[in-house]
């Protein structure tokens, strides 16, 4: 990996997996005491974050300094907002229905089955994920365009994600809108702008990581793991599965983009995918 010290990575690369699985498993004991696993989701974004700070620290000196605070700063900043908003939207609710039929599922005890399906699972995918940022902050090249429009890129995507959750809390809040489909605002021209907007955010850090070829196919299962994890994994597919009975969303999908934001449909003939 041309300019990036592949001991002092490697070394990053074990204790990123430690400092995820820690933040994991203590969401784990969390979850547990409480009897609400959906913790887990709020430790996402915390756990992230814990990597890289983790990443910063053990990369002074190392990588291009700029390149080092730009790709930290974006990371907490993503991860701390996404925990925050997960942690208001879930405040007075019971546990969230897709780990209630997950763990109906358990072949034996519930409590080790979440720990093995849930909590390690995403330790793991937090570790694969910020590759990115952990090869980034051992760059010694500085930012130069492709870091600039990885910024860029990481922006839209953060005001993209931030608006359409903050369009769709206020949604909520009306009592008006009860049983109704948000198509608003973002929600008029994509039915996932969050998703949409957090794939945008790893595509851009992932930008930061391009400073060799080397680096640049090392960190790519990042976005290309994000972007399917929203579309096809446990974002997108699960959410649209639990709405597909709601009245009017069969109409809302016709005329909507799936995930990529276009023009809504004014009359539509089949769902857009």
């Amino acid at each position: 990996m041309n300019g990036t010290a592949w001991g002092p990575f490697g070394t990053n690369l074990a204790v990123a997996a430690a400092v995820s699985a820690a933040v994991l498993l203590v969401a784990f004991a969390v979850g547990t005491r409480l009897r609400l696993h959906r913790v887990v989701d709020v430790a996402w974004g915390v756990a992230f974050s814990a990597v890289a700070v983790a990443t910063y620290v053990l990369s002074a000196g190392q990588g291009d300094p700029v390149r080092r605070l730009l790709v930290a700063a974006a990371t907490i900043l993503w991860g701390l907002r996404l925990s925050a908003h997960i942690a208001r939207r879930a405040r007075g609710h019971g546990e969230d229905p897709r780990y209630t039929a997950l763990l109906d599922k358990a072949p034996g005890n519930r409590t080790w089955y979440a720990l093995r399906t849930v909590y390690l699972l995403q330790a793991a995918l937090v570790w694969l994920v910020s590759l990115p940022v952990q090869a980034a902050s051992y760059a010694a090249a500085p930012v130069g365009v492709l870091g600039a429009l990885g910024l860029a890129l990481w922006a839209a995507g953060l005001c993209f994600e931030a608006v359409g959750d903050h369009q769709l809390a206020r949604f909520k809040e009306d009592p008006a809108n009860r049983g109704r489909i948000m198509d608003r605002g973002l929600w008029g021209w994509t039915r996932h702008p969050n998703y949409f907007g957090d794939s945008l955010v790893w595509w851009g850090l992932y930008l930061f990581a391009c400073t060799s070829v080397s680096s640049a196919l090392l960190s790519l299962v990042s976005p290309v793991l994000m972007t399917a994890l929203l579309t096809v994994g446990s974002g997108k597919r699960l959410l649209e599965r639990h709405m597909a009975d709601r009245p009017g969303y069969a109409e809302y999908a016709a005329r909507t983009s799936g995930f990529l934001p276009l023009p809504p449909r004014h009359h539509p003939s089949k769902p857009r995918r």
